[in-house]
């Protein structure tokens, strides 16, 4: 071996134990480094706990924000879906549009009326005389929730075809000839078969001439008419399908609140409060200029918190005004299931997203140099 062999050799195992100890060097260190920041993990943490404080925290444009959702759920609250005032049934009826007056004069065809005594009739599931208990069984609400056209998804079906053809429809699906008596009222005057009930109806439909179609149109317009005046009564409108199954039982739930009226408001008191959390959560999203990820979820926070606040303070000053005014119309239940809904989620996305920037920190910080 020559010298110069000897010297390249040296070199190189000079080379690679530079390169181990700059290893070892490099791994003490390194582990010091780790040891450190183990040794000091309640401290790191305190303190990423208070940075994510920082960087969520309601900013002056987020707090202008707040006011404005504020502002809006309230308004909300009071202009736009308070429960209506129950009316009786004339009232009511007066105040819906194309309101005209209606008398009986049923000129007793079976099955067949013709356009103009539809028309000019009320519908005929509104009878009650001679009913000799067809419409028994039905608790505080009477003939709403066992005359079958009342119901408001299965009346839009029946309620039209017993407006078509001049005949009553119980939930029970026995149907009635309704006639017009000597002193001008409605009454049952004998049994019909429900099958010819929809089957006319259909017929007139689709095998007539234009009268007959022009006839179920007007049906189905006049029964919409009819349901859209009775919801705000005092007796209001049955939940759907439950009178079919239990009259009684529908008669029940509209005593304790459940009915079309408050089931209607209360999904419209929702909706909008919905609404309005959407339009302030999207126009708020424009003011984000971050560029990471998590930039993004902790500005989700913000504007979470934002909405989760409004809604709180909404639904308690609301709870506050029912308190001292005792009127219940002004409670917004809606709202206010929206607001529940809202604190539950919102409180366990922050919590998802604390988690992950705390502890995603400390192991960056761990992970550093891998």
């Amino acid at each position: 071996m020559g010298s110069q062999d000897f010297r390249n050799r040296k070199n190189r195992i000079i080379s690679v134990l530079d390169d181990t100890v700059n290893g070892l060097e490099k791994g003490y260190t390194e582990t010091c480094r780790v040891r450190n920041v183990v040794e000091n993990t309640g401290q790191i943490l305190d303190d990423l706990d208070e940075q994510f404080c920082k960087q969520t925290g309601l900013a002056k444009v987020d707090m202008g924000f707040l006011f404005v959702a504020i502002g809006l759920q309230i308004a909300r609250q009071y202009l736009l879906t308070k429960f209506p005032q129950r009316l009786d049934d004339q009232t009511a009826a007066k105040n819906t549009a194309g309101y005209s007056e209606e008398h009986s004069n049923r000129q007793h065809r079976y099955y067949n009326p013709s356009l103009e005594e539809i028309v000019s009739n009320p519908v005929p599931f509104d009878a009650n005389i001679g009913a000799n208990g067809a419409l028994r069984g039905e608790g505080e609400m009477g003939h709403r929730v066992t005359a079958i056209g009342h119901d408001p998804l299965l009346g839009l079906i029946f309620g039209t075809a017993n407006i078509a053809t001049a005949t009553l429809t119980t939930s029970s699906f026995k149907s009635f000839h309704i006639y017009t008596n000597d002193n001008g009222r409605d009454f049952f005057k004998n049994h019909a078969r429900t099958e010819l009930v929809l089957s006319n109806t259909v017929n007139k439909m689709l095998n007539y001439d234009m009268e007959g179609k022009t006839i179920v149109g007007i049906s189905l317009m006049k029964e919409i008419k009819h349901l859209k005046s009775d919801i705000n009564t005092k007796c209001s409108l049955p939940l759907p399908i439950v009178s079919v199954v239990n009259p009684k039982l529908a008669s029940e739930l509209a005593v304790y609140g459940l009915d079309m009226a408050n089931v209607i408001n209360v999904g419209k008191q929702a909706s909008y409060a919905i609404l309005i959390n959407a339009m302030i959560a999207m126009v708020h999203g424009l003011f984000f200029d971050g560029v990471s990820t998590m930039d993004r979820k902790l500005y989700e926070v913000r504007t979470r918190k934002i909405l989760s606040y409004s809604n709180l303070v909404a639904s308690s000053s609301n709870l506050a005004v029912v308190a001292v005014t005792r009127d219940l119309k002004l409670l917004d239940l809606g709202g206010l299931a929206v607001t529940v809904y809202r604190l539950i989620t919102d409180a366990k996305f922050i919590r998802q997203v604390k988690e992950e920037f705390i502890f995603g920190s400390y192991q960056d910080m761990i992970m550093e140099d891998y």
